[in-house]
């Protein structure tokens, strides 16, 4: 099925599905964790449905890891070089 998706979001999804597997956990156990059904995993793992900042940050937190992981890697460069620019901040 064609999709709208950008190849950054795919590669995105692709990982945390990846990640899912990796730790032996089914669509269905992941549905129960993120109190949803297992259709609504299926529909995100097949880019049918798509995944807002909070629901992808829910989605890591219940496969225990962290959203870093799973960003594709120009992604997670461009974040470090922008938080190696910033300064400090007080209470850090």
């Amino acid at each position: 099925m064609p999709t709208a998706h950008r190849p950054q979001y795919i590669e995105f999804i692709s990982r945390l599905r990846q990640a899912r597997k990796a730790k032996s956990i089914t669509q269905t156990d992941l549905g129960e964790r993120l109190n949803k059904p297992q259709s609504f995993i299926s529909k995100v793992e097949t880019c049918e449905r798509r995944l807002d900042l909070l629901e992808a940050a829910e989605w890591c937190l219940a496969l225990g890891i962290k959203l870093d992981d799973v960003l594709p890697p120009e992604y997670r460069a461009s974040l470090e070089a922008h938080y190696d620019d910033q300064p400090a901040t007080e209470g850090q």
